[in-house]
């Protein structure tokens, strides 16, 4: 009965809104959402990793308040390599390709040793515990709030165990063209659900950012530009009631000179986070088409966090093996909030078969929800369970509360900005400097023709860098060259 109200309701569902954030696993933001039980893998707190040569170290919470040293923990960031995903995983670097049958599944045993062998490389003091930490509920209540007002699941898992840039293309391309880490950082030649709208005569999507869009790494993206616009333009579009049929929203990675990032991505203030999810959502909430949307929460991986579910076998999105990764295998477990006035308060979800949600549900759904969009991009889209079945009400009246909020809001002070733009740039940050190298300008010219001029550059020159070694190239002057390059990309839109 629950998937056929779910098919019925999700015709009536015309703006579907994603928010990926970064880099958390559930267990770190969600685990203790509800009691440990058999409908909700959450933690029993007696979860631990072994901590060579000294004793285990269990899950743990560090004082119940939002401080600023507890809302940043796990400080450093941990390692989020393909590599350093393995190890975490298995307790071992020694992951045989192709993937190991299961049963048995992987541990889950590396994340404290991965953590401390960080410090081989990167600066910083790597505890053992921070790994292990986990927030309350009255720590992260925005999320909280929303995951039992609405519906969590403890059933999706990244797309695949990879670092941020691969998973990001899963959620709009099905695929991650056989790439493990975000480097190199070359776009990437795949078809995504965006095009898809675009072929199937409703080109009605947006995707809106922070300070750029990782999306534009998907080369199919570069000449649609103008579907790409800063969040402001968000919330006025949903207070306007002019949402579009697909929103897809990218968080703060830098910050600027008067805002730190919002992203979550370890060691960045996860209330920050709290404070964008609430912003999303009361813009939702206050609009006219509320009852027409469904909002995702969903993290693009698990950034390094402990997470004890251990991540099943996946469907490769091709079937042409890649190597040394064929992308047989899900990622480590992410935080999924799904709300809408169709969803029954308390929802605790999971798909109706034994393939868990990853990032390529969202294509399912939309698939399914628009059957114009036509057939599965991929392999793993094909046989990914579509979230339609969280919508169980027969009418949206299950409107949620008029607003959420954090209970300590972040007001950083003038040290706290100048010491986070002095910070060296995390993987992600690298990596967005070198997409933003690859941006044309195209002020003074015809935008389309000097964005396939130079989509055709950076084909002929696939293997070469886009900017020079960077070393420890600090925030402040990254974002400053972004949001140059950005809006010089931009320009040619905005000519008269």
């Amino acid at each position: 009965m629950a998937n056929e109200e779910g098919a019925v309701s999700l015709n009536n569902i015309d703006h579907f809104v994603v928010l990926m954030l970064e880099n958390r696993s559930f267990d770190c933001m969600l685990g203790k959402l509800y009691p440990a039980a058999a409908d909700f893998d959450g933690l029993t707190g007696t979860e631990s990793n072994p901590n060579p040569p000294g004793p285990p170290v269990t899950v743990w919470n560090a004082p119940p308040n939002t401080s600023k040293d507890t809302m940043t923990i796990p400080d450093p960031d941990p390692g989020e390599l393909w590599t350093d995903i393995n190890f975490q995983i298995y307790g071992t670097a020694n992951v045989p390709s192709p993937s190991p049958p299961q049963p048995p599944l992987p541990p889950m045993s590396g994340f404290v040793e991965n953590y401390l062998a960080q410090a081989a490389t990167a600066p910083g003091t790597y505890g053992p515990k921070s790994i292990m930490h986990y927030f309350v509920p009255t720590q992260v209540p925005v999320i909280s709030t929303l995951a039992k007002q609405f519906a969590v699941s403890d059933r999706w898992f990244a797309a695949a165990p990879c670092q941020t840039w691969p998973n990001r293309f899963f959620v709009h391309a099905a695929t991650a063209g056989g790439r493990q880490n975000n480097e190199p950082y070359g776009l990437l030649d795949a078809t995504t659900i965006f095009n898809r709208f675009e072929l199937a005569g409703n080109p009605n999507w947006k995707i809106y950012y922070g300070d750029i869009a990782q999306a534009h790494a998907l080369s199919e993206l570069l000449t649609l530009a103008s579907h790409f616009h800063p969040y402001k333009a968000f919330l006025q579009d949903a207070q306007a009631g002019t949402l579009p049929t697909y929103s897809f929203i990218e968080p703060q990675y830098f910050g600027g000179l008067f805002t730190l990032p919002n992203d979550q991505h370890p060691p960045h203030d996860v209330t920050l986070g709290e404070q964008l999810i609430a912003s999303t959502y009361n813009a939702l909430r206050a609009g006219p088409k509320w009852t027409k949307t469904l909002l995702v929460i969903i993290y693009d991986e698990h950034g390094g966090c402990y997470d004890h579910a251990p991540p099943p076998l996946a469907k490769p999105p091709s079937p042409v093996a890649t190597a040394p990764f064929n992308f047989d295998r899900y990622g480590v477990r992410i935080p999924a909030v799904l709300i809408s006035p169709y969803i029954a308060q308390g929802t605790k979800l999971r798909p109706t078969g034994n393939v868990p949600y990853d990032h390529t549900s969202v294509i399912a759904t939309l698939r399914k929800r628009f059957p114009a969009l036509g057939g599965p991009l991929t392999d793993r889209d094909a046989s990914a369970p579509t979230f339609d079945n969280a919508l169980t009400l027969a009418a949206p009246t299950n409107v949620g509360p008029p607003k959420v909020q954090v209970v300590q809001p972040v007001h950083p002070t003038p040290l706290d900005l100048a010491a986070a733009q002095a910070m060296p740039v995390n993987d992600m940050q690298r990596a967005l400097v070198h997409l933003a190298a690859s941006l044309p300008s195209t002020a003074g010219a015809d935008f389309q023709a000097a964005a396939k001029s130079r989509l055709l550059q950076l084909r002929a020159a696939a293997a070469q860098p886009l900017v020079p070694a960077m070393g420890t190239l600090d925030v402040g002057s990254a974002a400053a060259f972004v949001r140059k390059k950005r809006d010089d990309f931009f320009s040619g839109l905005h000519q008269p």
